[in-house]
């Protein structure tokens, strides 16, 4: 009795496998299930936000849910890890930043591999620095520093709000270009560094745009430099670093990512949600607002991207001699 319906379904079945047209991954299927964005920061901070604007305009294009999970912690590894060992079905994605390439030659042992575990979907803003430095610091361009420093080995100190984050690295691959000697002095957070160069403790430290602002817009502290390539319109009469040292460009990335062997129709399909959301006039305002420039790079270009992002921050790593905290 079920004879001809078993044969059609076989043959259903062999044809399209023959086409390739296996089951529908699991993004196609059920719009009621969420998709969950899992991020390696607190909650309030630029990569919640991020991932929390992005996913509003990803359950527009997907019409489906997208829910942001926080697990901080470990600079970003434990949400890392977790991702990596989801299925690649697109339900689970991951919101990570510049820690995800850095972390790959700070920590000597990581229970992933931050590329050949992942599928990168899409690059989805950077946010460049600046080099601050005390107003008592007697030098007012970064030539006029790079020169006092080089006269005064050892004098100036770098304040470093976290070891191994793209802020101290910055300065590390500021030496290993010039061959300056400048400290590092730790401090336990961002907020607790840049009071101390305020009060004129640490004369230098690399901080985001955001954190700062207030400060320069009050006359307390000098800009010697950014870290894009070119001027960023928040402080429009600032030089790019590069200018001076030619080559250097240092920028914090945020990008999205998902398991590994996530098929390409899937992979496709999150990015085209995801760029109309990065694409938005209300995101890329107030992106820029906040020192920040809006991305929305391709799976392929993205994917380069790391591999080679990995490779930069492996140098600046060895010459910094940093360790995971």
């Amino acid at each position: 009795m079920h004879t001809i319906p078993t044969r059609i379904g076989r043959v259903a079945a062999t044809l399209a496998a023959a086409l390739g047209l296996t089951a529908a991954p699991a993004l196609a299927q059920d719009n009621s299930r969420p998709i969950k964005i899992v991020v390696g920061a607190p909650a309030g901070g630029t990569t919640d936000t991020l991932a929390r604007a992005v996913g509003r305009g990803m359950e527009v294009s997907l019409k489906r849910p997208v829910i942001v999970e926080n697990r901080g912690g470990a600079g970003g590894n434990i949400a890392a890890e977790a991702v990596a060992r989801s299925a690649p079905n697109g339900e689970t994605i991951l919101m990570s930043f510049t820690s995800h390439t850095i972390n790959a030659s700070l920590y000597p042992k990581l229970p992933f591999d931050p590329v050949k575990d992942f599928t990168p979907i899409t690059m989805v803003a950077t946010v460049p620095s600046v080099l601050i430095a005390n107003q008592n610091l007697p030098a007012n361009t970064l030539a006029e520093l790079l020169d006092y420093a080089k006269k005064n080995p050892g004098a100036l100190n770098f304040a470093i709000g976290g070891s191994g984050s793209s802020l101290h690295l910055a300065g590390e691959q500021l030496k290993m270009m010039t061959g300056v000697n400048i400290v590092n002095v730790a401090y336990k957070g961002t907020n607790p560094a840049i009071t101390d160069v305020l009060a004129g403790h640490v004369e230098l430290m690399f901080a985001s745009a955001l954190n700062v602002l207030p400060h320069v817009q009050s006359g307390k502290i000098k800009l010697l430099g950014v870290t894009s390539a070119a001027p960023m319109p928040q402080f429009p009469n600032v030089p790019p670093i590069g200018k001076t040292v030619k080559g250097f460009e240092s920028n914090a990335w945020f990008g999205l990512f998902g398991p590994a062997k996530m098929p390409a129709e899937v992979t496709q399909r999150l990015y085209e949600a995801a760029k109309k959301a990065i694409e938005d006039p209300s995101f890329v305002k107030k992106l820029e607002t906040d020192g920040g420039t809006p991305s929305a790079m391709p799976p392929q270009q993205f994917s380069e991207f790391v591999a080679r992002d990995v490779q930069h921050w492996a140098k600046v790593v060895k010459f910094s001699g940093a360790v995971a905290e």
